[in-house]
């Protein structure tokens, strides 16, 4: 039963035209690569480190293939051939065509199954390593266990991975269920992923694959101090998506910020690329057992919160379909939304609680990520608190999976020590105060709580239609999006986007997908 009486026909109305939504953009995606994905195969199948100016050798050797307009045939295809001729391991390669050593182009043709068989040789040990992680999480969870949902989820962002792991390790301590690690400002606009530990991020710490490495470690060890699984969260978005799902999977991260269509908007990412890349990410994270975030909340940043909810709603329905494709369970789809209303507003916290209860009725099997107060955050530190006290109680009457927590100093400072153990006291005192609230009550047939609901689905509903009928990209262009307009050939990285050939293939599509490793 609906606590919101909401009409379920109309809320599968709105399912099934995001699932064409989906599906005519996938059509689109299985034509075409990028080179992010030419560049993630290559640190699947074992590529890594730097050349002697720092540049990452994955893509020092994509860039031969875009300069010499070889990247429709695919990495895999020239690493293949390569390997099968020489002998020498991926990593052995790409250092020689680093040093102008060797030519992947001029190397004599190999037979093309002679070919595909020494890339899927390689391809089969990388996605047994990360089914090997995946196992090793759920002997964690099995013998430390974990804590409660709401999962307590909080942030640190000093730019130095080894302060980091100090405050992640207090924050743990503290009640944390879920560490993130904030990336330095702009590396979503990165066209590469930096490389070792690194101690001088800005506003963040850099997403590197040996960052991955230390952090889960602390978090292992403080994990078995504690006496509970401590996840670790980090972001598989931007120009380089799919490449840090990648180290993600092979680090053995639990939780990936990653939006289809955040880099798009909210960071003029070229919609084409985007798109692309985040199927492909998808996948690995699918496969590793990854739960992703979503990025809604991002949209009532830039947009009214009452206004355009339900643009957020018929995001998550988007959202939801393009994570099916990609081989993603309901049950690691951490879709967003957000505590975003001008506190000011008469009975905020009534729509607000329609809002959460209805994605969680809409989206019954999703770990839904609730996102706290920041837009209207003033710096008054008491208000701020009970700001988040409120955002915590919808969040245990509504059974929200993944809690956020706000931050008493938000629009002052970035969290210390002290901030993060206020707000994991909150969130605890209110989580085990009211833990059963929401099996307690039921709300007023047509009162303001179910007409708020009601009203928000009627409006998704529309939209989604509307979409399928104009088409996703085109919908984007026309700003209909968080009051955002992007244009189709517009933003970064467009020119490495192209059409595939009829000889590309990708093995860890088939093997992580749908393959013989696959749960």
């Amino acid at each position: 039963m609906s606590k919101l009486n909401l009409d379920f026909t109309l809320a599968e109305e709105a399912r099934s035209s995001a699932k064409n939504i989906a599906i005519n953009i996938q059509e689109f995606i299985e034509q075409h690569t990028t080179v992010t994905v030419e560049r993630t195969i290559l640190r699947l199948i074992g590529v890594d480190g730097v050349d002697e100016i720092d540049r990452p050798l994955p893509n020092v050797v994509v860039e031969k293939l875009k300069n010499q307009g070889k990247l429709s045939l695919g990495i895999s295809y020239f690493m293949g051939n390569a390997m099968a001729y020489t002998g020498k391991s991926a990593q052995e390669i790409a250092e020689l065509v680093s040093k102008e050593e060797l030519d992947l182009f001029t190397i004599p043709t190999q037979d093309f199954d002679k070919v595909q068989e020494k890339i899927n040789g390689i391809a089969i040990e990388a996605v047994k390593k990360i089914k090997a992680n995946r196992e090793t999480r759920d002997k964690y969870l099995t013998d430390l266990g974990e804590g409660p949902k709401p999962y307590l989820y909080v942030i640190v962002a000093t730019g130095n991975i080894y302060e980091d792991v100090n405050q992640a390790k207090a924050a743990a301590r503290q009640g944390a269920d879920i560490i993130a690690v904030i990336r330095s400002t702009a590396q979503s606009l990165l066209d590469y992923v930096p490389y070792g530990p690194t101690t001088e991020g800005f506003g963040g710490t850099f997403a590197t694959q040996e960052n991955f490495k230390i952090m889960r470690k602390a978090l292992d060890d403080v994990g078995e101090e504690v006496g509970k699984y401590i996840r670790l969260v980090n972001y598989a978005s931007g120009l380089c998506m799919p490449e840090i799902a990648a180290m993600g999977a092979l680090e053995r991260l639990d939780i990936m910020l990653n939006d289809a269509l955040y880099g798009i908007l909210f960071r003029d990412i070229n919609m084409q690329r985007t798109l692309v890349d985040q199927f492909f990410s998808r996948v690995i994270n699918g496969f590793a057992g990854i739960i992703i975030n979503t990025g809604e909340d991002n949209y009532l940043t830039t947009s009214d919160a009452v206004e355009e909810a339900h643009t957020v709603l018929a995001s998550q329905f988007i959202n939801e379909q393009f994570a099916l494709l990609a081989g993603l369970k309901e049950e690691q789809m951490g879709l967003g939304h957000a505590f975003e209303m001008d506190p000011s507003i008469e009975n905020g916290f009534l729509l607000e609680l329609a809002q959460a209860q209805m994605a969680r009725e809409i989206f019954p099997n999703a770990p839904l990520k609730y996102m706290p107060p920041t837009k209207h955050k003033t710096g008054n530190i008491f208000k701020g608190h009970i700001q988040d006290a409120l955002f915590n109680m919808i969040a245990i009457t509504t059974n929200q999976g993944i809690q956020l927590l706000g931050m008493l100093t938000e629009a002052i400072h970035t969290p210390l020590l002290q901030d993060r153990a206020l707000s994991i006291e909150n969130a605890k005192y209110v989580f085990n105060n009211m833990r059963n609230l929401g099996d307690e009550i039921e709300f007023k047939e047509n009162g303001i709580i179910q007409k708020r609901a009601q009203g928000v689905l009627k409006e998704a509903a529309v939209m989604l239609k509307n979409i399928e009928n104009e088409g996703l990209m085109e919908t984007i262009e026309a700003g209909k999006f968080a009051g955002v307009k992007r244009a189709k050939t517009g933003g970064k990285g467009l020119d490495g986007v192209v059409v595939k050939d009829e000889m590309y293939f990708n093995p860890f599509i088939e093997l992580m997908l749908g393959g013989e490793y696959r749960d």
